[in-house]
């Protein structure tokens, strides 16, 4: 009888989390769908919800179709890009156990810029296609390369990692500075670039970065049950079979890969790799697998969210929504350093 009735506890133990998981994520879904529509719908031109499902549904006159469907890409992209920024701070933080990783930590939004900035001097690179094709290899070099940094002598120093991604960000920092100080026109083409901003991008620029964020996705999923064991630290994994430097690795590459693409085809955005993941954990807990999930929902969410509020702030103009999602990450990393006080 005491085991059939700890038997029913350990079930309904189980069920809970997984209760609430499934709960989390329909809320957080409904919110994502009610952000998306709110990013069809304001712009230069408000639209009621009507007047959106009219041309939804192809029974809208011609202007608001266009209206409408210009919007289409700009969502889409939005979607993609806060993805691929979440899902890329949950792994960074997971693996470098450092609560304040983000995708800029590694250098890859500095390795993007410098390649932009790079190639539109010298090779005299222009237009959003080719912006996006060149600042993908800036991007997945620099992660490389700081992880080869990381990985000198035995094994995977995440200090040494982030030093390493320190270290270059400041080089190449200086690199992008002397080149767009001395040359004006290089400015003007990288200022708007590395502000970061979802408007400006056709459907292009989604397919182009769409199958990495979702191939990342996928090996994000794969490896979190290994991210939970090696989180138990790397003695107890390796006791349980696990082979900790490979998960780190693959987990890294995966990072970085998700975050090249993301600020390839939008430019640096910060905060939301950070915040995101703190947001995740304190909703669903320690398990990496949960927090990749709702992170995957929450991302497109706080970022697409960030767009619209651009949008409404400074109408008829807008304000690009790096520059939103910097005054929004303030109050977060507020958040990271009493949470870090807290457990310390």
């Amino acid at each position: 009888m005491v085991a059939t009735i700890d038997t029913a506890e350990q079930r309904t133990a189980v069920r809970r989390p997984a209760r609430r998981t499934t709960v989390v994520l329909l809320l957080a879904l409904a919110v994502l769908a009610l952000v998306c529509m709110a990013s069809i719908m304001f712009g230069s031109k408000t639209l009621p919800p009507g007047q959106v499902w009219e041309a939804v549904t192809g029974h809208a006159d011609a202007y608001t179709t266009t209206v409408v469907e210009s919007r289409y890409p700009r969502t889409a992209l939005g979607i993609v890009v806060g993805l691929g920024l979440s899902v890329a701070g949950v792994l960074m933080q997971t693996v470098t156990r450092n609560p304040l990783a983000e995708p800029g930590l590694l250098g890859v939004n500095t390795g993007a810029a410098a390649s932009v900035v790079a190639a539109t001097a010298f090779a005299g690179v222009s237009g959003q296609t080719q912006t996006l094709l060149w600042s993908l290899p800036g991007a997945l070099l620099t992660g490389v390369f700081v992880y080869v940094i990381g990985t000198l002598g035995r094994g995977l120093n995440p200090v040494r990692l982030v030093l390493g991604g320190a270290v270059l960000t400041a080089v190449l920092s200086a690199f992008i500075q002397a080149v767009t100080l001395s040359r004006p026109q290089v400015f003007d083409s990288y200022r708007y670039w590395v502000v970061g901003a979802l408007g400006g991008h056709d459907w292009d620029a989604v397919r182009s970065v769409l199958p990495l964020a979702v191939a990342g996705f996928a090996v994000a999923l794969f490896l979190g049950r290994g991210l939970n064991i090696v989180a138990l630290g790397e003695d107890s994994a390796t006791s349980l079979g696990a082979r900790p430097e490979r998960v780190k690795a693959v987990a890294l590459l995966t990072a970085t890969v998700l975050s090249a693409a993301a600020t390839a085809a939008a430019g640096p955005i910060a905060f939301v790799g950070l915040a995101v993941p703190h947001l995740a954990r304190t909703l669903l807990g320690a398990d990496v697998r949960r927090q990749l999930a709702l992170s995957a929902v929450l991302g497109p969410t706080l970022l697409l969210a960030a767009d619209v509020i651009g949008r409404l702030l400074v109408r008829p103009q807008e304000l690009m929504v790096g520059v939103v999602t910097a005054f929004a990450g303030a109050p977060a990393l507020l958040i990271a350093v009493r949470r870090m006080r807290a457990s310390s």
